[in-house]
């Protein structure tokens, strides 16, 4: 009986024994695991505050360019129109600096105003 004691026990420490360089070979794996996975966590905290960061920049660019967008479309009528005159404006100072004479068209625009307006009666 004692001899079965003394060999469960020697059976029981070892077993023991054995049983704590697997636990603590298994907190090693455990805490190396852990660090790398909070390392990775970081990375990606980093990660997305970047990409939220160029996201925000993106946005603020696209409000930009809506807004003047819509400065454009607004405005389009009044701009074309400008334009329009401008263009007409070039082409008759072209015209008179060819040697085109238009004082005949404001002689006749005046007399027409002129002579209804304020007209000397005799």
């Amino acid at each position: 009986v004692e001899k079965n004691a003394q060999a469960d026990y020697e059976q029981l420490m070892a077993d023991a024994s054995n049983k704590r360089a697997d636990d603590s070979k298994l907190l090693t794996e455990k805490t190396t695991n852990k660090a790398n996975t909070e390392a990775a966590l970081e990375e990606g905290k980093d990660t997305k505050r970047d990409t939220t960061k160029s996201l925000m920049d993106t946005v603020e660019y696209l409000q930009s360019v809506h807004s003047e967008c819509d400065w454009l479309l607004k405005n389009y009528g009044g701009r074309k129109d400008a334009r329009a005159g401008e263009s007409d404006a070039l082409s008759n100072a072209k015209a008179v600096l060819s040697g085109a004479d238009y004082s005949f068209l404001q002689l006749r625009a005046s007399e027409g105003r002129s002579g209804n307006f304020m007209a000397r009666r005799r």
